[in-house]
Parts: structure tokens; C-alpha cells; sequence
């Protein structure tokens, strides 16, 4: 799904020197270049605090903690995403409030979120799903209506701009009160191991936030707040300096993968492409937009509407092509988070899409001629 050894041969021999200047000057930890690096990220986002910890799960953990969000406090989030969204809630003893998604951009519906608020609910986490941001004009104005803290799951968008209903853009992970990635290797900027930020433009709740994720300690051996060792370590940030530069780059040949994904599936009956569309005010469902950076293709996924995903799947493994199946189990159904207030009828979208999702190969490295093939293979069986 990811070459990330093309991807190294080109920044190979930067990579290497920046490794080779941690090994030498033996800073592992809270280094020189994790220091650069959180400046050099802020700068890129325009936001005014990043603080890195050591993977995208505690950073939504963390941003949690340092809103001081307390057990039996409801989180409202998407059904349809990665385990790691829920889990954090649950590890806090807080209350995970499960919602459907929508069925083009697959991010949490904001209808949804609305009818599921209580007097308890104290936080919603969008999750910018694929690298498509959620509606963010629409949860911020539920956010502000009740008084709610918005916590933005950034795992699979870092670099997506979202244009708001006046035309402003801004990044992804940035608009809430605190947002959160991963840099797990297969991400658009990965590192090579693992390792994750936090972002606010808040200056108490970075300042809590950086207490948190050093054992609750601003000053060595006074712990002021209950915290965790959550860092990132300098070989990791090297990395990642090393690649920041080449983020935009990276997303545009993404979307030119995506691109050129769809102008091959315009025409077929059972399959449903990407849309790029960010707000009601934002709707090009047809097509991938060729004016914004709104969608930055972490993956690309298709829905296949006749029954024939699995088929698929089957010849992409029998051609030794990869694929994935994002997500084949919704939350909902999980052991872990199975819970007598949820209803399938409440989750008839994400049903469906479990059935019917099925991911290409996305990736920098991805050529023209590897593309036409995929999606020949896509047409053959879905189509033939």
C-alpha cells in the first residue's frame, strides 16, 4: 500500500546526515532536532504550539488529559474509524458516544452529533478520515452552541487545508481547541519508527499539555500534574525535518494519484469514488478538485455498490496487489465497545460502507502505468 523504500532512495542521503548529526552529537531525547522540528511544524501549520510525544494514540490521550475532560464525561465520534479514537476515551474513563458518518465524505455526520448531545457531553473528535477534513464550519458552530471542546483527530490528514463556507483556509488539526497526529510510517509525513503532535493555539492548555507528556513535570523531579512519558526522540524528528519540506509535494502526488484513479472509474455503474467536498458550501461530489489541497488521499477508497468488493479483494491478492479493507468491523460491533445504547439502525451508513470499502494502492511513488493497471483489474471485476 506504501513504497517507502522509493520514497527514501530520494531523500536517502539527507535522512542520513541528519541521523548521523543525532548519533553524534548522543541528544536521543528532547534533542536539538526534536526542538527544530516542532518550530519548523508550527511554522508549516500556522499554529502556535506543537508539542510531539511518541505516537498518535497518546497524542489524543494527552489533548484529552489536558482538557481535563473527567470520568463519565461523554466523547462523541465517529463509528467509522480506526480503534485508537475510542480507546483513549475508554482508558480515561470517559464516555465514548458512538456515532454514524456520512456516506460520500465517510466523516462523522453532524445530524448525528447533534441528536446524540447530552448535558454530559463535553467533547466531539472529528476524525479527518483518509485525509478528507470533516465539516469543521458545522462542529464548531455545534462546539460553540454547547459549549463543547473540539479535539481533531489529524492522524490521516497532516497538510489538508480546509476552506471555510467565507472562503478562508486553514489546516487540518488546527481549527478546534487542540488537534492530534500520528507520524506512523505509512502516514503522508511518517517518520521511521513511531512517534506523534499535539497542536493548540491555547497557551494554558500547551502549557499543561507539555507537562503532561514529561511525567507532569515542568521543572526535574517536581511533578505538578499526573502525567506519562510520551516523547518524540530525535532520531525520529530528524526524519521527519528532513521530509516536512517535501509535505506538500508528497500530498500533491497523492491527489495526482487520485486523479488519475477517477478519470478511469467516471463511467462505471458500481463504483463510487472519492468526493472532495469539506461543507455544504463545498460540494464538488463528482470528481476530485483541481483548485484545493482539501483531500489529501492517506488512502483512496472506493465503494463498491454491487456486492463485489470481496470479489475484488480476492483477485488483488490472487495478482499479489495490495489493498485494504478500512474498516471491515465498525466500532459499534467491536467486543471491546459493544454497548446496549447503540442500535444498528443508528449506524446505517457505516454498515453499509463496511460491506462496501475497499482501498488502492496510495502513495507517492505510484506511477501512471501502475495505476491503469489497478484499475483495470477494478473495472474487470466490478464492471466485466
Amino acid at each position: 500500500m506504501v513504497d517507502l523504500k522509493g520514497q527514501y532512495e530520494k531523500i536517502k542521503e539527507q535522512v542520513n546526515e541528519s541521523i548521523l548529526e543525532v548519533l553524534d552529537s548522543t541528544a536521543y531525547i528532547n534533542g536539538p532536532q526534536v526542538k527544530s522540528f516542532e518550530t519548523e511544524l508550527a511554522s508549516y501549520l500556522g499554529v502556535k504550539h506543537v508539542i510531539p510525544c511518541a505516537n498518535g494514540t497518546d497524542a489524543l490521550q494527552i489533548s484529552m488529559m489536558g482538557l481535563g475532560l473527567q470520568p463519565g464525561d461523554e466523547v462523541i465520534t465517529a463509528d467509522f474509524t480506526f480503534a485508537a479514537t475510542v480507546e483513549v476515551i475508554a482508558l480515561l474513563q470517559l464516555t465514548p458516544v458512538l456515532v454514524d458518518v456520512e456516506p460520500d465524505t465517510f466523516n462523522i455526520d453532524i445530524e448525528a452529533i447533534e441528536k446524540a448531545i447530552t448535558p454530559k457531553t463535553k467533547a466531539i473528535v472529528p476524525v479527518h478520515l483518509f485525509g478528507h477534513p470533516a465539516n469543521m464550519d458545522a462542529i464548531m458552530d455545534l462546539a460553540k452552541k454547547h459549549n463543547l471542546f473540539v479535539i481533531e483527530d489529524n492522524a490521516q490528514a497532516i497538510g489538508a487545508n480546509y476552506t471555510f463556507k467565507d472562503g478562508s483556509l486553514q489546516k487540518a488539526g488546527v481549527i478546534g481547541n487542540v488537534g492530534a497526529t500520528s507520524f506512523f510510517p505509512s502516514k503522508n509525513l511518517g517518520c521511521y519508527g513511531d512517534g506523534g503532535a499535539i497542536f493548540t493555539n491555547d497557551d494554558d492548555l500547551a502549557h499543561t499539555i507539555r507537562g503532561i507528556v514529561n511525567h507532569g513535570m515542568y521543572e526535574r523531579y517536581h511533578h505538578d500534574v499526573v502525567g506519562v512519558n510520551s516523547r518524540l526522540d530525535s532520531v525520529q524528528a530528524a526524519v521527519l525535518r528532513a521530509k516536512l519540506p517535501k509535505l506538500d509535494q508528497y500530498n500533491q502526488a497523492r491527489q495526482n494519484a487520485a486523479r488519475q484513479y477517477t478519470t478511469h472509474f467516471l463511467n462505471a455503474e458500481n463504483i463510487i469514488t472519492p468526493t472532495t467536498k469539506t461543507n455544504k458550501s463545498c460540494d464538488n461530489s463528482k470528481g476530485i478538485c483541481d483548485t484545493c489541497d482539501c483531500h489529501v488521499f492517506h488512502q483512496y477508497t472506493l465503494r463498491i455498490t454491487n456486492g463485489k468488493r470481496d470479489e475484488l479483494a480476492q483477485r488483488f491478492q490472487s495478482e499479489g496487489i495490495p489493498h485494504g479493507i478500512y474498516y471491515p468491523i465498525p466500532l459499534h460491533k467491536q467486543k471491546a465497545y459493544q454497548d446496549e445504547r447503540y442500535s444498528d439502525a443508528d449506524f446505517k451508513v457505516t454498515n453499509l460502507l463496511s460491506d462496501e470499502v475497499i482501498s488502492l494502492p496510495m502513495h507517492t511513488e505510484l506511477d501512471e502505468e501502475q495505476i491503469t493497471h489497478i484499475a483495470k483489474i477494478v473495472l474487470e471485476v466490478v464492471e466485466g
